[in-house]
């Protein structure tokens, strides 16, 4: 994956980058379960079914583009999780992959706790009746106003970020006569394989207090010494996107050093370590994410390896999946617009949707998969690049796909994992309304969040 992002994206030139797509599959109407949605198939007909729904049944009904929730396999990733990592271990779907008030519902009966990050996360949480304590509160730059209402609320945990945070959030406790239980959140100096901009424990980035130089340390001190808070803990986040273990393997081993190192200054063992999420999903056939089985096992066989080591009791396990949960839950669906063939080099077939409701192909050169849905055919594949209807070169849905080559106008074709951080990161560029996210299961489909209108805009500008 490139680790820079052009404006334009990586092509800016008119000729194709040698090797930047895979020859074309062998069968252009297989839709691969590993990145698909685990209720979606392919009727008789050709046409993409979800939950025992026609997509164009779908579309027909509430309009594209659509992001198409499969309420089942959310569900059932949210069981795996949980049951991956038992009663002795936490699981936090993070928040920020994607928030509504069905999900919170989702999370809360399927036993899992929640990580937000913000106010409005934390307000959508508390109002569709999350238990305050099994919610953790992050972020870099908390307001006062977000610390005391979550102080207020009675958070599970608030993930302290910063040494001014540290302050901030025993003055709030203390103010509201409450015990606040904290986390210090650390940068192991680890930077997982993935983009630059996603790549969260390297020590020259926003977030953490970093180990080096004795500042984690000094963190707890303080932390300790504060009779507003309760520390409970280390949290640590390496990255996202991530397949390979090695990198929990680095960082588990830093973050129980540092709980010695407490232990040996303080007399304290703190009982609870946070390896954070980023685990990997499949966009595209060649990714191989790994199950949350284990995941969990690894987890906690290097976690139990390193406290042996250094003396330690085991200290209870915390992890926070979101893409690995919403992300291959949903898919977008869009209608063909124009197709324009470009003659030696590839056809660009426009979209009614784009960069506004995907940001992540113009942010992170992120790649995905794409199939037709509305039918199946038997025509030769055409190097297509899908691109959308806003006024920017970089609006990028798919860089490179292989898509029939009678595709036509009025064709609906799919994008499938795009349940995480697509409409959490969706905008109203060129003033586009954002889509609606329409969750199916057992044969009936709701909206879950509603469809933008020009109401809503208008709403909003104050003239």
């Amino acid at each position: 994956m490139s680790r820079s992002a052009h404006p334009a994206g990586p092509r800016h030139a008119d000729v194709l980058p040698e090797g930047h797509y895979s020859a074309p599959p062998a069968d252009l109407n297989h839709l691969d379960g590993k990145v698909w949605a685990r209720t979606v198939r392919r009727g008789d007909d050709g046409v993409l079914t979800v939950g025992g729904i026609p997509v164009t049944s779908l579309a027909e009904e509430f309009g594209t583009p659509a992001y198409i929730l499969d309420e089942t396999d959310f569900r059932a990733r949210c069981r795996a999780w949980a049951d991956a990592f038992g009663k002795d271990a936490d699981v936090f779907y993070a928040g920020k992959a994607f928030l509504s008030r069905a999900v919170v519902r989702w999370l809360h009966e399927e036993g899992l706790n929640l990580d937000v990050c913000s106010g409005g996360e934390l307000a959508t949480a508390l109002s569709a009746g999350m238990p305050a304590e099994r919610i953790a509160f992050h972020g870099n730059n908390k307001s006062t106003e977000e610390i005391r209402r979550a102080v207020e609320a009675g958070v599970g945990r608030i993930v302290l970020d910063s040494f001014q945070e540290i302050v901030r959030v025993a003055h709030a406790a203390q103010a509201l006569g409450r015990r606040q239980r904290v986390q210090i959140r650390v940068t192991v100096g680890v930077e997982a394989h993935t983009h630059e901009f996603i790549a969260t424990a390297h020590e020259d980035q926003k977030f953490g207090i970093a180990l080096a130089g004795g500042q984690a340390a000094e963190a707890v001190r303080r932390a300790l010494q504060l009779d507003g808070l309760e520390l409970v803990g280390i949290h640590s986040h390496i990255g996202s996107q991530i397949f390979d273990m090695a990198g929990f393997e680095v960082a588990a081993r830093r973050v129980v050093s540092l709980l010695a190192e407490v232990r040996d200054e303080h007399g304290v063992e703190l009982p609870e370590i946070d390896l954070g999420g980023g685990l990997g999903i499949a966009y595209t056939s060649e990714d191989d994410p790994r199950e949350p089985h284990e995941i969990a096992k690894a987890l906690g066989e290097i976690v139990t390896r390193e406290c042996e080591a250094a003396g330690l009791a085991t200290p209870r396990i915390s992890v926070e999946p979101g893409r690995a949960i919403a992300g291959p839950a949903a898919f977008t669906v869009y209608e063909v617009g124009t197709v324009k063939p470009l003659e030696g080099l590839r056809t660009y077939v426009s979209v009614d949707g784009g960069m506004s409701d995907n940001i992540r192909t113009a942010l992170y050169d992120a790649e995905y998969s794409v199939a037709l849905v509305s039918r199946s055919s038997e025509a030769e594949p055409m190097l297509c690049r899908v691109v959308g209807k806003h006024c920017e070169s970089g609006d990028i849905v798919v860089r490179d796909a292989f898509l029939p080559a009678d595709l036509a106008p009025g064709d609906l074709i799919a994008v499938p994992a795009t349940g995480a951080y697509c409409r959490s990161m969706a905008s109203n560029y060129n003033h586009a309304l954002r889509p609606p996210v329409v969750a199916v299961a057992d044969g009936a489909a709701r909206v879950i969040v509603r469809r933008e209108t020009e109401e809503d805009l208008l709403r909003l500008d104050v003239g």
